[in-house]
């Protein structure tokens, strides 16, 4: 396995990395397991599945909670380059987002003690506020880098014009948001931006919440309250058109001795905005699937099928 360089940073990692919402998520998935979720962190720390990305608010903090038991238990905290991020907070009950300098701070030092480490290797803002500058916001991060306490800065959910003004002074190393085969829209707003200026762009929600995975059927049930019930590809027809389209990778996969979910990420490291991604699992089993994505090479015949299947 070749590891790669996210731009913009020195932060070197296995680009196949491991999106984290799973662990202590019952907000998102009420059915999944704390146990499962250290299960497959370990499994990840054994197979050299070394950039992880959680955040503040999946729990909220017991997601970061768990990853920094898991990490002192190993005493592999070295051998894993930590994402996480932050901007929401409770106000009298009601969960609010803040980006001024004062609580991107105080979040961070919170972070580290949940992760029990003394550093963070990314930290993002993980949503815009309404009234706080950008370039402030980034400032207060830019600050705490230069102390060594983190090593680049991201920004997680911003629009193209909030990102210009995050990132006023150069400081933005990486930027986070939603990407894939069926939400395509930041080939257009995002990408242009953060090539010209060396920012990597990571997905969320790259396999689409299991969607582009190939493991659903149109009488697939989720149970209530899971996240994939709120997404609109997952209603009425546009869900049963999305399952087709997906049917018609199965036979590229197959062909490669692949999953469908292999292809699909394969298909992402075509797009050269892209150097890592962070697919979420919620079983061991997943995180050895999802490697097997490095082993898959796609012709520019398969590439440009795929583009137009998605177009």
């Amino acid at each position: 396995m070749k590891k790669r360089t996210i731009r913009g940073t020195d932060l070197t990692v296995n680009p196949i990395g491991l999106g984290t919402n799973a662990v202590g998520g019952q907000r998102l998935y009420p059915t999944i397991e704390d146990e499962a979720g250290r299960k497959f962190l370990k499994t990840a720390i054994d197979h050299g599945v070394d950039f992880w990305d959680t955040a503040f608010i999946y729990g909220p903090k017991y997601s970061e909670e768990i990853i920094g038991e898991v990490l002192t238990e190993t005493k592999a905290r070295n051998q894993i380059v930590l994402a996480t991020k932050a901007a929401q907070k409770m106000v009298d009950g009601t969960m609010v987002v803040d980006n001024s300098p004062a609580f991107l701070q105080q979040a961070v030092q919170e972070s580290l003690e949940r992760l029990q480490t003394d550093y963070i290797d990314l930290f993002y803002i993980h949503s815009p506020d309404e009234d706080t500058p950008k370039y402030e916001a980034v400032g207060a991060l830019q600050e705490l880098k230069e102390k060594g306490v983190i090593r680049a800065i991201g920004v997680s959910n911003f629009s193209e014009e909030q990102l210009k003004e995050a990132n006023q002074d150069g400081y933005v190393n990486v930027v986070q948001d939603e990407y894939n085969l069926i939400n395509r829209e930041n080939e257009k707003k995002l990408f242009p931006y953060t090539r010209e200026h060396t920012i990597s762009f990571v997905p969320f929600f790259p396999l689409a919440s299991g969607l582009l995975a190939g493991k659903y059927a149109k009488d697939t049930v989720f149970p209530e309250g899971d996240l994939r019930t709120r997404k609109s590809h997952f209603q009425g027809d546009a869900y049963i058109q999305n399952l087709q389209k997906v049917e018609q990778l199965r036979d590229i996969a197959e062909g490669k001795g692949v999953e469908i979910a292999n292809l699909v990420l394969a298909w992402y490291f075509t797009q050269d905005a892209i150097d890592v991604m962070i697919p979420g699992v919620k079983r061991s089993e997943q995180v050895l699937d999802n490697l097997k994505t490095l082993e898959v090479r796609l012709s520019h015949d398969e590439i440009t099928a795929i583009d137009q299947l998605f177009s």
